[in-house]
Parts: C-alpha cells; structure tokens; sequence
C-alpha cells in the first residue's frame, strides 16, 4: 500500500533553501496509458533538467470513482519506466482539512450554485456562450431565492470573479491573459473540487513547476487567480501536446494496447515504451534504446514538438529485450 505522509491541514510555506518543484498528479481511477505516461517523463525532465524535486500527489478526491489498488499500480508502472520521486506522495483525500480552511480564508469570494451540468452546458451553448465558461446563473440571486432553491438543491461553493484577469507564463504557449472563471470550489455533495485542491496541495509542497496536458491550459488562468487570493505565487506552466488516437481523439485504454499491462501481454516491454515515448519527443531515433539519464541530457523544451502525439499501438513497439 502507499506509505501515505503526514497530512495535517496546516499549510506548507514554500522550501526556505528556495529548492522548487515539479509534481506528477495521477487520479486512481484508470490505468495510465501511454500519453499518461508521456506526461510523467516529460514533467521528471522538466524537473530535473532545472534542478527541482519532483513529487507525487495521488488525486483521489473522487471516491466514486477510485479503484483500490490502483494508486499502488500506477506507482509500479511509472518506477517501471524509472520515473522517480523525491518523498513520500501526498494523498489528496488525507488533505481535507486544508482545503475546508482554504474555503474559509475565500468566504467572501465564493457564492453558492444550484445548477446541473445539464443546465450549465445548455445556457452556455446559447448566442455568444461557451461551454467551458458558467454564465453566472446563480451569481446574484438574494437570498431569498436561494432559501428557495436550497428546498430542493444542494448547493455547490462557486468562486466570484468578478470580471477578474490573469496573465500565466508558459512555458511552450508563451504569456497567457484571460478572463478568470467562476470555477466550483466545493461541489454540491460538499467535497473540494479539483480546481481548489490543486492549488492548494501546489502551494502546500511548494510547486512551482506545472508540466501537464494541454487540455487543462484554459484552467490554468483561474487557477493561478485563485492561488493569488490565497496569498501564494502562481507556478510555471509547461502544458504539453496530448497522446490521441488514428482519429484525434485523446487516448484511452479502449484505443488498444496503450497500458503497460496490456503492453507486457504482447511483449513489450518497459524499456521500449521508453524509447517509444523518446521517440516520440524527438528524443531518440526509432526503437533506439534509452534512460532517462540519456534523455535528460538530450532535452530542450524548444525542441519539444508542439503537435498531438498520434499513437498507433500496433506500430514501433518491440522489445528491447
């Protein structure tokens, strides 16, 4: 089982030797496939290539969705690849202390939501909506239409903006200014949501490196608002191109044999994966065999390619053994 640390809900100031760090975050709830994967080598290069810790969180707010053993398994599968890790991994689920005073520290940011997705999705689909954003349907009701809805509603915590702007710096988009969202901070069956707890375990462990997938960009902008109202410095994002399918979709364990598991039954092993995912970071020539060390000291973010990473599993895998 996963050692799980000391996880008081005091916070953590960032490391007095000044030391940042860059941290891999997976949620227990499906088996790392091969862009999962990709994204943890990227961000230990990233890491190590600028003399940062890295370190794991285990992002396991969604208890519905986790799956026992798994957190276990994926720690397997990235050592496998000889992804390493400074310390012990912090578990979200251990943190909730922390981020239950984050919510009090931002009482009079939030307000409360009594929206479906459903409804959320349909309003922002209207002239001149867009999905990603809420259209501030709950922003300003008073309170007795919110005694009203609370008779039939649990409400979710959402944070007011108020037309607030953000600039990130990333480190392959370049300097980012965007309108901050109204994003959830609790959901309405009272658990933190992502966007909170994110910023506050980034902040606890003293984060100051995102590598992730480009898919969360239009997040980072509200969540690097949200850590300055806690008082914290936004990181440096590096939001790198997704592993997708033949139809540009992003991958997923049904696109075939795409997990290491599944990878090992037609055998394959660890060590050409590596050097598929080298290959596929213009690291390394076809099926050339490769350590991190190798690539560590080949990596340049600006030569990092900008473009989705097209797997097809049944093509340039073979064993290096």
């Amino acid at each position: 089982m996963i050692d799980i640390p000391g996880s008081s809900g005091d916070s953590r100031s960032e490391r007095p030797d000044g030391i940042g760090a860059g941290r891999y975050a997976p949620s227990p709830t499906g088996e790392l496939h091969l862009g999962n994967l990709r994204t943890a080598v990227l961000g230990w290069l990233f890491a190590r290539s600028t003399e940062r810790r890295y370190l794991l969180r285990i992002e396991d707010l969604d208890a519905a969705r986790v799956r026992p053993g798994l957190a276990d398994q994926q720690l397997d599968d990235l050592a496998a690849l000889d992804v390493t890790f400074d310390g012990e991994p912090v578990v979200q689920s251990q943190r909730l202390a922390a981020y239950r005073e984050a919510l009090r520290r931002l009482a009079d940011r939030t307000y409360e939501c009594f929206c479906s997705r459903r409804e959320i999705a349909e309003a922002a689909s209207a002239p001149h909506g867009t999905v990603s954003r809420y259209p501030g349907t709950c922003r300003n009701l008073t309170e007795a239409e919110r005694a009203t809805r609370r008779l039939t509603r649990s409400a979710a915590l959402r944070l007011r903006a108020n037309g607030a702007r953000q600039t990130i710096r990333d480190l392959l988009h370049g300097e980012i200014t965007a309108e901050v969202d109204d994003i959830v901070l609790r959901r309405n069956d009272g658990v933190p949501a992502y966007n909170l707890a994110v910023v506050v375990d980034d902040a606890f462990c003293g984060i100051d490196q995102v590598v992730r997938g480009d898919d969360l960009l239009p997040a980072a902008v509200t969540q690097a608002h949200l850590a300055g109202l806690l008082g914290h410095a936004p990181p440096t994002y590096a939001h790198v191109p997704l592993a997708v399918n033949a139809d540009g979709r992003r991958l997923a364990k049904r696109d075939g044999a795409v997990t290491l598991p599944q990878l090992a039954q037609e055998g394959v092993d660890p060590a050409a994966v590596l050097s598929l995912i080298a290959e596929s970071l213009d690291l390394a020539g076809p099926g050339e065999p490769v350590t991190l060390e190798v690539l560590l000291e080949r990596f340049d973010v600006e030569r990092l390619p900008r473009e989705p990473w097209v797997v097809v599993p049944s093509r340039g895998l073979r064993s290096a053994t």
